[in-house]
């Protein structure tokens, strides 16, 4: 028998804000969380800005002694866990539960490589320990949440890039809904590092001062870090234990391109905004927000805006881009973009694409540009693309709305 899942705990770790709280009051105020990059030495590229964290104190989630074995990314979405599980009001019973650790992820443990490569070459060999090797393995993330908190559930790393926060929680919702497991904890987490700035840099796709999602002239993207996870269970289970419920994820759609490794497509977009409404039973008029994926990127920008228009007959139903304030969070970008809208829903509020100045005809839609809006929100559409033509969309709702 298929089960309702709900959203009863979320934790975030961002360069806005750590913890849902000052994340949302940032998100909401049009913040920015774009400064120069300090974590590695960016004076050799032609690019310097990123949604780097700069405040983290991993003192307050995590001992000094597990620290030391984790890369930045495993503390970020540790960190980002222990609020979801706070938020959710988790019991230390609970955790002996069959409990589904899933978490998306593009790079996993790159700081790690990056410090590992800069030691191979500095020739200083006894700091390349076998404990900091291990943490470059790919499913590092989700086996160190597991680790840390115990669970002996499912484990899984979903490594589909800038789309797996998205997928992992789709999977999520697919274990509960057919009653495999109890709970999953679901997300993504990503950290900054070298190699990944140069590869984006290499790719020619990086603006040099801010992001300006659907703006006529936009330069590109701009790389950010963090985590964001949402704590699943059953509806029954969240009511039984009077635990907050945030949103009711419908279900999702996904689709691959099989087009170009770094160019969107129209068609596989639309194919997976068309399926997530498709399995929810939803019609285009249910939908109140799209969370874009929105990169600022010339592509991309017009290809999702062309396939929004397509899918929904040029309604302007009211679309932003959080990229403008955060940058892209790779792998974490579409979970956080996940818990963006699971708190639109509760308070109501549709959060601003910033940076918007010059409309442009090719990406003709309802932007919510610059200032942060208020509007009845029943269901919304969270879109997550990724290099490889990997796309996944997820449907949230409002749970009240869905009970009446």
């Amino acid at each position: 028998m298929s089960k309702r899942v709900v959203v009863t705990g979320l934790g975030i770790v961002s360069s806005i804000g750590i913890g849902k709280d000052e994340f949302w009051k940032n998100l909401i105020a049009g913040k920015s969380g774009i400064s120069e990059v300090t974590l590695f030495d960016t004076s050799r590229f032609k690019r310097h800005k990123a949604g780097e964290i700069k405040n983290f104190e991993s003192g307050r989630f995590i001992p000094s002694e597990i620290k030391k074995f984790l890369g930045r990314a495993s503390q970020f979405t540790i960190a980002a866990t222990k609020l979801a599980m706070e938020d959710a009001r988790f019991s230390p019973e609970m955790i002996q539960k069959d409990i589904a650790v899933i978490i998306g992820t593009t790079m996993a443990e790159s700081s790690v490589i990056d410090f590992s490569g800069e030691m191979f070459i500095k020739e200083e060999w006894d700091r390349i320990t076998n404990t900091l090797l291990m943490g470059t393995f790919s499913p590092s993330i989700a086996r160190n949440i597991g680790y840390f908190f115990k669970t002996r559930g499912i484990n899984v790393l979903i490594p589909n890039a800038c789309a797996a926060g998205n997928y992992a929680i789709g999977y999520g919702y697919d274990l509960i809904q057919s009653g495999k497991v109890a709970m999953a904890i679901t997300g993504g987490g990503e950290s900054l590092s070298r190699v990944a700035f140069q590869g984006f840099q290499r790719l020619y796709a990086m603006a040099p001062e801010c992001c300006s999602p659907f703006d006529k002239n936009r330069q590109g993207m701009l790389l950010g870090e963090g985590a964001g996870i949402l704590i699943l269970e059953t509806l029954d289970a969240a009511l039984a234990r009077n635990a907050p419920i945030y949103a009711e994820v419908i279900n999702y759609g996904f689709s691959c391109d099989a087009y170009n490794m770094t160019i969107p497509s129209r068609i596989g977009i639309r194919k997976a905004m068309q399926k997530a409404l498709c399995n929810s039973g939803m019609s285009v008029q249910d939908i109140d927000y799209i969370s874009a994926h929105g990169t600022g990127t010339g592509q991309n920008d017009k290809e999702e805006s062309g396939a929004i228009n397509e899918v929904f007959k040029n309604r302007k139903v009211p679309v932003s881009s959080i990229k403008s304030m955060l940058g892209h969070c790779m792998g974490a970008a579409s979970a956080i973009e996940a818990i963006t809208c699971c708190l639109a829903l509760k308070e109501q509020v549709i959060p601003p694409t910033m940076n918007f100045k010059t409309p442009d005809d090719e990406c003709d839609i309802d932007c919510v540009p610059n200032q942060a809006r208020a509007l009845t929100l029943r269901n919304v559409l969270n879109n997550g693309f990724a290099f490889g033509g990997n796309n996944c969309c997820v449907v949230f709702a409002d749970t009240a709305c869905r009970q009446n």
